[in-house]
């Protein structure tokens, strides 16, 4: 999880319905979001592979390697969340190193869950 800290103070914030979706497997991506408060779960087709709580980041890998997003995002409860953009993202990076390392251990941790995943089937 991130320094929620650093988005604390974000006056725009999505707002997403309980059994809403903040966004679809394979809709464009572009941005990153934060979960300002509720509760997602990350499904890939109809299988929750991850639960998202106060902090959380998801579509990461949008910003990184420019691609339609590998899951959908669905609110478990009502739910908010910030938007950054490749701009944000990159001034993120820059001003907060610690930033950049949180993103990439989130981005390995998902990638061991899903390796983890395909060899227990």
């Amino acid at each position: 999880m991130l320094p929620i800290e650093l988005f604390s103070h974000d006056a725009e914030t999505r707002p997403v319905p309980a059994g809403s979706h903040l966004f679809r497997e394979g809709d464009p991506g572009g941005a990153m979001y934060v979960l300002k408060s509720g509760t997602a779960e990350v499904l890939v087709g109809e299988r929750c592979v991850e639960t998202l709580a106060h902090g959380s980041i998801v579509g990461e890998m949008s910003l990184v390697s420019p691609a339609p997003h590998s899951a959908s995002v669905r609110a478990t409860s009502d739910c908010e969340f910030v938007a950054v953009d490749e701009k944000r993202f990159h001034f993120l990076v820059q001003q907060t190193p610690f930033f950049a390392t949180q993103v990439m251990r989130v981005m390995a941790e998902r990638l061991r869950a899903t390796d983890a995943l395909l060899r227990t089937g």
